[in-house]
């Protein structure tokens, strides 16, 4: 199976500039469903760490790169919403949140807020043992007691190293809430009101906004968020914004290991090698 992907058919939470070049590194399985960003394309072409495929393996293979607390060897391990990304030889942490287009983006936060990470109860069910079983939006499951008081569309912060719950924020008139996906994603804001539909159609949300006119959604595109997240949203990294990769340099600048190593590796799509791009241009 080919590990490409073409970038205008990528999904538009991708931060990717989609009329560059053709193809893009595809994601490989893991949380998130569709939306989850392989992780090469977050070093890069948002941070611009890297120039390739071969130093994005590298530098994974340092086990200096976290995703929600754990060391990442596959650099097409997918990342996604509210993920929490830390490198740790260069003492930054990011946490992934949407921008007001949609795209995922990156923003900065501190070390003590990369612990732990939010997350949406998408599903409840009762398991045997009298537990409950809680689904996350991406796809971890959480045992609790049976008598818990959480329900579907709340927001939970699970630790990171032990997968505690240490805050949890009600889905309820009121709740301060970000939207992550639609024509207002990105905008953050107060629920005013649920309004509750029948049948199998979503529930619409009326979210208001301080100095704003406020705006309707549908249930499924809300996300309950802590306050602190006012805060962090801003000043995140895009792809617009991330230093120059090897696409943008001239051919004066200095060879990169990878370039030293393998010169015949590509840097213009998901770096990958003669047999692999010739498999991408017949899947064109």
């Amino acid at each position: 199976m080919s590990n490409h992907q073409k970038r205008l058919s990528v999904p538009k939470s991708w931060p990717v500039e989609r009329k560059e070049e053709t193809f893009t590194v595809k994601a490989g399985a893991g949380p998130h469903g569709e939306s989850g960003v392989p992780l090469l394309i977050v070093l890069r072409d948002v941070l611009g760490y890297v120039d390739n495929r071969k130093e994005a393996r590298y530098a994974l293979n340092q086990d200096s790169v976290l995703i929600n607390g754990k060391a990442v060897s596959d650099e097409e391990r997918p990342v996604g919403m509210f993920d929490i990304v830390a490198f740790l030889e260069r003492e930054e942490y990011y946490r992934v949140f949407p921008d007001e287009g949609g795209r995922l983006t990156l923003t900065p936060i501190d070390e003590d807020s990369a612990d732990s990470k939010l997350g949406k109860i998408e599903n409840k069910q009762y398991v045997p043992g009298g537990n409950v079983q809680l689904t996350l939006h991406d796809g971890q499951t959480l045992l609790v007691d049976e008598d818990s008081s959480y329900s579907g569309g709340d927001s939970l912060v699970v630790g990171n190293q032990d997968d505690e719950i240490v805050a949890h924020f009600e889905y309820e008139e009121g709740a301060l809430v970000t939207a992550v996906a639609g024509s207002h994603a990105g905008q953050i804001g107060t629920i005013d009101e649920i309004q509750v539909t029948s049948g199998s159609s979503s529930n619409n949300v009326l979210v208001g906004q301080d100095g704003g006119d406020g705006f309707e959604t549908v249930e499924e595109y809300v996300v309950v968020i802590d306050e602190n997240f006012t805060d962090d949203s801003d000043g995140g990294e895009s792809a617009d914004e991330s230093e120059p990769t090897a696409d943008d340099e001239t051919d004066e600048s200095e060879p990169t290991a990878g370039d030293e190593t393998d010169e015949d590796e590509s840097t213009a799509g998901d770096e990958t090698d003669e047999d692999e791009t010739s498999e991408a241009e017949g899947d064109e």
